[in-house]
């Protein structure tokens, strides 16, 4: 049931029983777990979130694709850059998920390894095991819907390259397979696969409302699928924790945390574009899970606020043994077809290179090695002698970007200008990715209040070493040029897959956090990404971060303190700055709940809606169009409660309350509704017509009261206008909180329109909860009145 769940207020301070920093794998699993129990959920996201369509193509996007803030740059991707190891992380709406391969493999059993010892000292040990994990696994692949690229089907046979990688493997007698994708090949379970079918949503929707199509096999999977056909975590975990009511902030980015007096803990935050200053939200469960690099960060400027942690902060650092190289000219088997990298997902099959610990004749640590891919019009991109300029800018914009973020002797941005300007990047060229079992030794401190890496790939060596013979092995058999990164000439590795730095451990003088990923002597305070890993995954490590965090929820729902209580959806009541109980809203609503308690049926559901606002606007219609030139957007999300569904429908105002929140950048950001009516159906100045209105309270950041007044005017017409009249909401912003009929008297601060999408329509009807002796009546009756009011006003006559 999609509800909303307000939140409380102490004092100042907004409160939830748990809020989640960031929404990758970590994230989003707690988000929906903790959301599905009843719990509510406040999940602070610094990125924005991205709809299939809206990922950058063009040069110019990207360009402006990076995240910054500092120089007004709020984009997907985020480049780290040390002294040993550079990065590509996610900033959005779902994290890594939004640009990563799609591969969910499962850490190997023998590779959860116990005390095994670090050529720097120590030892790399994992307190949990895989069949303790299995679980978790099982439950995060039938979220997220992984399964093997169909390579048997007609449809998605003819992909060179996953040939190539099958043929190469035989033929050197290496482990090859398919592994679960998490891509959307068919329109549903068991369906048939196609390219480019409308994908069926799931029962809890999809938070864009954007319909998705199956894979086209067009290789953009590591810059954002355009078509949805990637099952990202925005499109499986966060709408079905916003389906059960998660509050999903987006452009919220975390600075600081502490512990709370009397228990939990305060998160402060800030909110990008509008920039905002540092707000305040408490709550009883913390949960991090902003990557490796964020949550490390973030407790380590926070470690004079969280006295205790243990000296293992910032530790056991690796790159999940990343390593990408290339086959330059790369034909198949046959020697006679040139590989067309970029047809298929990015990754579709791997090899696997055997452990020391698998007790195998082979020696060495273990790895995997994937075909890789990038996007066809990167083709045109790097094989193009003659480009616009517009591209030169962007190359220029991009380059310069990376050369401000580089240190040391080796210069990234000239390395990747030349390999791109040689055009050695073309359609017959096919990378290979490399990961596995590196060392790790690396450390994650401040400097100079900056996040800093001290790490190389010396203890790791061996490793790489082996990975690259491979690598050259399989570029042999197709009759290709193995050509690494040039960064490898300074001995360093880009990883997308960072993970330490708060490691668990089975005490204190092993790890921050323990296999649960509970910080010691920090009840509460939970760690939910690959910061926890005590060293590398050795496979694509999503699919284990995933089943890590859900396991992490299951010890922590068990744990759920007393103040924390399974809720009915849609019963928790919005409280203000003195922490009542809100009012009714008002002496007529009160009446309506007149009848004995125990005799009586209420009704609730949610309704969502969003639009465009104009300051200093008075018609909402051209409002909307102002709103939309000047991106001032709008949006609520309300619980409407009719306390007593049989007076509901014999009063004629039809009027009922409204709960929930606003959320507008002229306000401020989002802000909770401190008295709100609702009025369905209530008569018009004509018998043929009906208006539903909406009057909301609330206060902005800058404790400005304002009023919203809303109404949809549902008139007699030809029955195209239902849809049209029933979703839009003309809406007028007053300065103050506004009783009823004093509209004319006061002052119109902006002015424009809402509306409800069709998947929210959806959501809405599913929401629908009745409560009393007679639910089940109550709820057809409530059916009937809205079907008939339709029927009078479109109906014939």
């Amino acid at each position: 049931m999609n509800t909303a769940r307000a939140t409380r207020r102490t004092g100042s301070t907004e409160h939830v029983d748990a809020v989640v920093v960031g929404s990758g794998f970590g994230g989003s699993v707690a988000a929906y777990r903790l959301a599905a129990e009843g719990l509510s959920v406040a999940v602070l996201e610094r990125g924005r979130a991205y709809a299939p369509g809206m990922f950058p193509r063009t040069p110019a996007e990207m360009g402006k694709a990076f995240w910054d803030p500092a120089e007004g740059h709020y984009g997907i991707y985020d480049v780290w850059s040390f002294g040993g190891c550079d990065s590509v992380v996610s900033s959005g709406l779902g994290g890594g998920s939004l640009i990563y391969a799609n591969v969910m493999l499962r850490k190997d059993e023998r590779w959860f390894v116990h005390e095994e010892p670090l050529a720097a000292g120590g030892y790399e040990s994992w307190p949990v095991t895989r069949s303790e994990l299995d679980p978790h696994y099982d439950a995060v692949e039938e979220m997220i819907g992984a399964t093997p690229y169909p390579l048997d089907h007609p449809v998605y046979s003819d992909t060179p390259k996953t040939r190539a990688m099958q043929d190469a493997a035989a033929e050197l007698g290496l482990d090859w397979r398919l592994p679960p994708l998490a891509i959307s090949f068919a329109p549903m379970r068991g369906a048939e696969p196609g390219l480019g079918l409308p994908i069926v949503d799931t029962g809890y929707g999809n938070l864009h409302g954007v319909p998705r199509r199956t894979c086209r096999l067009c290789g953009e999977c590591d810059i954002g699928c355009n078509d949805g056909a990637k099952n990202s975590l925005d499109h499986t975990y966060l709408s079905a924790a916003r389906h059960h009511g998660a509050d999903l902030r987006t452009l919220h980015e975390v600075r600081a945390i502490r512990p709370r007096e009397g228990g939990g803990y305060e998160v402060s935050y800030v909110r990008h574009h509008p920039a905002t200053e540092p707000l305040t939200i408490s709550c009883d469960r913390l949960v991090l899970a902003a990557g490796t690099y964020g949550t490390t960060y973030l407790l380590l400027r926070s470690r004079a606020n969280l006295p205790g942690l243990s000296g293992t902060l910032g530790t056991r650092f690796s790159g999940n043994g990343d390593l990408l190289t290339f086959l330059l000219r790369a034909k198949d088997r046959s020697r006679t077809r040139p590989i067309n990298a970029s047809r298929g997902p990015v990754i579709t099959s791997a090899i696997r290179l055997a452990d020391d610990v698998d007790g195998t004749r082979e020696t060495g640590r273990g790895a995997y090695i994937q075909d890789g891919g990038y996007p066809a019009f990167i083709d045109w991109l790097v094989e193009g002698a003659d480009v616009g300029s517009e591209i030169r800018r962007a190359a220029r914009f991009i380059a310069d970007r990376l050369r401000a973020l580089v240190t040391g002797d080796t210069n990234l941005s000239a390395e990747i200008a030349d390999l791109v300007g040689d055009g050695e990047l073309s359609g017959s060229s096919l990378p290979l990715l490399g990961m596995g079992r590196d060392v790790p030794d690396g450390e994650l401190r401040l400097r100079d209040g900056r996040l800093d890496v001290q790490w190389n790939s010396e203890a790791s060596e061996e490793h790489f070493q082996r990975i690259r013979a491979t690598m050259r092995r399989i570029s042999d058999v197709l009759g290709a040029e193995h050509s690494g990164m040039p960064s490898w000439l300074g001995k360093r590795i880009i990883t997308v897959h960072p993970l330490g730095g708060v490691p668990m451990g089975r005490h204190p003088g092993e790890g921050v956090c323990d296999a649960f990923g509970e910080v010691f002597d920090h009840p509460g305070l939970f760690i939910a990404d690959g910061a926890a890993l005590p060293g590398p995954v050795g496979a694509n490590p999503s699919l284990t971060i995933a089943a890590l965090a859900d396991r992490m929820c299951t010890r922590l729902l068990e744990q759920r303190p007393v103040g924390i209580r399974h809720r009915k959806e849609g019963q928790t009541r919005m409280t203000v700055g003195t922490g009542r109980v809100a009012a009714d809203p008002s002496e007529k609503a009160t009446s309506l709940a007149a009848a004995d308690p125990a005799e009586r049926t209420s009704l609730s559901f949610t309704e969502e809606m969003s639009g465009f606002i104009a300051l200093g606007g008075n018609d909402p219609r051209s409002g909307d169009m102002a709103g939309r030139s000047h991106g001032d957007r709008f949006s609520f999300r309300l619980t409407i409660r009719v306390d007593d569904v049989d007076r509901f429908l014999a009063e004629p105002e039809h009027l009922a309350r409204a709960e929930g929140w606003v959320d507008a950048a002229v306000c401020g950001g989002r802000r909770p509704i401190e008295r709100g009516w609702f009025n369905l159906f209530a008569p018009g100045d004509t018998p043929d017509r009906r208006e539903m209105r909406y009057r909301l309270w609330f206060t902005d950041t800058q404790d400005r009261p304002r009023t919203l007044s809303g109404w949809k005017d549902v008139h007699h017409g030809p029955a195209t206008r239902l849809w049209l009249d029933t979703s839009t909401l003309y809406t007028r912003l007053f300065e103050g909180h506004v009783p009823e009929g004093e509209d004319d008297e006061a002052t119109v601060a902006g002015a424009g329109t809402l509306h409800i999408q069709p998947m929210d329509l959806a959501a809405t009807l599913k929401s629908f909860d009745p409560e009393g002796p007679h639910g089940i009546a109550a709820l057809a009756r409530f059916g009937r009145f809205f079907v008939g009011q339709l029927w009078d006003v479109y109906g014939p006559g």
